[in-house]
């Protein structure tokens, strides 16, 4: 798979500034501050696909019937 398969559509979207980033002139604190962060995005993000999967899941089965 292609990184830029995932990237944003639009040069000024934050996650596509994010990717561009120069990590050069960060410390090794700054960089897992960094990668802490990211995480917790990652979880805040997988979150929202959860609650989304689960509500289409649940209209789904209403209209079934």
């Amino acid at each position: 798979m292609d990184m830029e398969e995932y990237s944003p559509r639009k040069a000024d979207d934050p996650l596509a500034l994010l990717l561009k980033q120069d990590l050069d002139p960060l410390s090794v604190s700054e960089l897992t501050e960094r990668i802490a962060r990211l995480e917790g995005e990652i979880v805040r993000t997988r979150s929202k696909m959860d609650l989304a999967v689960n509500h289409k899941a649940s209209a789904d089965a209403l209209f079934r019937k």
